[in-house]
C-alpha cells in the first residue's frame, strides 16, 4: 500500500502533467486557433488555411490526441506509486 508520501508525490505528479497537456491545449486551440490565424493564413493543411485548421478542427484533434497521451501517462505514474488496478 502506497505510503502518505507517495500519494502527495502522485498527486503533485499528475497535477503537473495536467497542467502541461492543458497549457498544450490552450495554445493550439486559443493561441494558433485564435491569435495567430491570420499569421498562420499562407499555410495549407489538407487543402485548407492552417488557421482555419487550428480554429474549426485543430484544437479538437489535438485535445482527442491529449486524452490518450494523459491515459499513458497515467497509466505508467499509477504503476510507479503501485496505485494502478490489479
Amino acid at each position: 500500500m502506497a505510503t502518505k508520501q507517495d500519494l502527495e508525490a502522485y498527486w503533485k505528479e499528475n497535477i503537473t502533467w495536467v497542467v502541461i497537456l492543458l497549457t498544450i491545449w490552450f495554445l493550439v486551440s486559443y493561441v494558433a486557433g485564435i491569435l495567430l490565424v491570420n499569421v498562420l493564413e499562407p499555410y495549407y493543411l489538407g487543402g485548407f488555411p492552417l488557421g482555419f485548421w487550428f480554429a474549426n478542427q485543430g484544437s479538437m484533434v489535438i485535445f482527442v490526441i491529449l486524452i490518450f497521451v494523459y491515459v499513458q501517462i497515467m497509466n505508467g505514474i499509477d504503476k510507479k506509486y503501485d496505485v494502478h488496478e490489479k
